[in-house]
């Protein structure tokens, strides 16, 4: 059941307490550090912005200086918290943690880019829809964290942020035309043509997860349901056609894996993890396919902790090396992995206080 936006703007504030900061029992601790992982010393700069990447089950920050150089994270769990005005109550004090590090005051802030999963209004800054957070059905989320933070924000597609991403500091530097395909628990792809994201008319471009390709039943799907293709080659699909296939006579391996266990377990030779691999990798080269056909684009990225794994991405590749596509494009793995992202959400937070074209929707 999808809570109603209009509950969450009501004029109060939502900013964690100064006495009793919220949501430090979801941090995601790492052994020998705290929750904010510094890389290196920010130059003195006249201001930050603050790249945000929400999952359906954890929530990443980065704090960049005005060069783009990233000075720190800071990661939470969104477990059994992702309604609307929760997550962003968990970014509001993500914020202040992250920035207290570095003893900079909330006016150091010049702009927040938000990528959420999902068909996002990027001009009007609203979450239309999502399957993979609870409520969030025409969330105001770009107003909601603007009246609360006082600066400029941007909300988009989280798959475009990782296109972004890509072409700014990853494998995709200065190609103008190719495609960011993100394999998670669901599928998206961000589309970069001509040098800019493709959105569409109605923002929902790239949303591949809905593809039909032979082999799958499951039907159209609901537009906040997860998609017919994502259904069988994202990683609940996978993992759920692995379950479907077990049993005790065929293999040796648990019915409880993932997809990325299915697939290292593939590369080791159980010949019933292989056959669920060749399954993805036959759908995906499918959609691949297809998606290049229309499009015609030189460079396919797959990230995503499914899409980038070696196994996958190489039976993919062999797949469609067999087929007679007009100009078959080059398969690769992101180059910035998990970072994508926040690398891409970070550009468009600087291009927002530079007035930069790219920042604006497409």
């Amino acid at each position: 059941m999808h809570r109603s936006p209009e509950s969450m703007s009501r004029g109060r504030s939502i900013m964690p307490d100064r006495n009793h900061p919220a949501g430090s029992g979801t941090l995601q601790k790492q052994t020998g550090t705290t929750a904010v992982e510094q890389q290196r010393p920010v130059e003195e700069a006249p201001g930050y912005v603050v790249g945000v990447d929400v999952g359906g089950t954890n929530l990443r920050l980065a704090l960049a200086d005005m060069s783009g150089n990233i000075a720190a994270k800071w990661f939470a769990s969104t477990v059994g918290m992702s309604e609307p005005e929760k997550v962003i109550h968990l970014i509001l004090v993500g914020v202040k943690n992250i920035l207290s590090q570095f003893q900079a005051s909330s006016g150091a802030l010049r702009s927040i880019a938000i990528g959420v999963p999902g068909v996002t209004d990027v001009e009007n800054g609203i979450v239309v829809a999502t399957s993979y957070l609870m409520g969030w059905q025409h969330v105001p989320l770009r107003a909601l964290v603007e009246k609360e933070l006082d600066i400029p924000a941007v909300v988009d597609n989280d798959v475009n942020f990782a296109a972004m991403g890509e072409n700014w500091t990853g494998i995709a530097i200065g190609v103008r035309d190719f495609v960011f395909l993100a394999i998670g628990t669901g599928i998206g792809a961000g589309l970069f043509l001509d040098g800019r994201l493709y959105r569409g008319s109605r923002w929902a471009a790239g949303e591949v997860g809905y593809m039909l390709v032979p082999g799958i039943t499951e039907g159209t799907g609901k537009p906040n349901d997860p998609g017919p293709l994502e259904s069988m080659i994202g990683g609940e699909g996978i993992r759920t056609q692995w379950q479907k296939r077990w049993s005790a006579e065929r293999t040796s391996l648990p019915k409880e894996l993932n997809a990325t266990e299915i697939f290292d377990y593939a590369l080791n030779g159980d010949s019933e993890a292989q056959t669920i691999l060749r399954q993805s990798a036959t759908m995906l080269a499918q959609a691949i396919y297809n998606i290049c056909v229309v499009l015609n684009c030189p460079l396919v990225v797959l990230g995503g902790g499914v899409g980038a794994h070696p196994a996958l991405c190489d039976a993919t590749r062999e797949i469609l090396n067999q087929w007679d596509l007009q100009g078959t494009p080059r398969l690769t793995v992101s180059s910035l992995g998990a970072d994508a992202q926040l690398q891409g959400a970070v550009r468009v937070a600087l291009d927002l206080v530079n007035g930069r074209r790219c920042a604006q929707p497409r």
